[in-house]
């Protein structure tokens, strides 16, 4: 197992978290591997997806990080780390999911959209906070949290594409998180065109 505050920084170095939604296991898998072969280093399996444990044990030994999203409760928290997730995110902040997290020392990347949820999650040991949805916001949001909280680290994910992901970064956000296009790009071009998104993903990394 790779030590937590390691997987953290391997976050950090990736700067973009590709978050999987597959409509069945074999187009997460598809996409997931296609977006590895393209240079992502860090890959969020969602518990959208249909059978997730099968696209877990499938890319066990992948080269890229594999995290577990869209975790609602503890239970699944534990399912994930159990099928190797080496982090766990959720929509929303819950407190029982840190105790898990906290238990067998994995990263948790809680949404937050307020000081106070931002503020709770840090308490619990939430190194980097995920800005969940982030369309909702401006990339000027993060500078205003770090005037009163300057160690907070936060993730926007939400309606980030690669027309905007340079602003966020820009702004201070220490990734981001893209999903949406990449499943689009599997349906409209197949593997390839995930692949070479996100090689454009990444030549446009600030």
């Amino acid at each position: 197992m790779i030590p937590k505050m390691e997987i953290y920084q391997q976050i950090l170095n990736a700067k973009i978290v590709a978050v999987i939604r597959g409509k069945d296991a074999d187009e997460a898998i598809a996409v997931a591997e296609s977006a590895i072969e393209g240079g992502l280093k860090a890959i969020e399996l969602t518990y959208t997806t249909p059978n997730v444990s099968r696209v877990f044990d499938k890319l066990a030994d992948s080269p890229a990080l594999i995290g577990a999203g869209t975790v609602l409760d503890a239970e699944t928290a534990r399912h994930a780390l159990l099928h190797g997730a080496e982090f766990v995110v959720s929509p929303n902040f819950n407190p029982e999911i840190a105790k898990v997290c906290n238990r067998y020392n994995v990263p948790y990347l809680p949404g937050c959209m307020t000081i106070k949820e931002m503020v709770e999650a840090t308490e619990w040991g939430c190194d980097i906070l995920k800005l969940f949805p982030a369309n909702g916001f401006e990339p000027s949001f993060i500078g205003s949290v770090n005037g009163p909280l300057p160690k907070v680290r936060i993730m926007p994910t939400g309606g980030i594409n690669i027309k905007n992901m340079n602003a966020w970064l820009n702004a201070g956000a220490v990734a981001v998180g893209i999903g949406s296009d990449l499943t689009k790009a599997y349906r409209s071009s197949g593997e390839q065109g995930v692949t070479q998104l996100v090689k454009d993903y990444l030549n446009e990394l600030a």
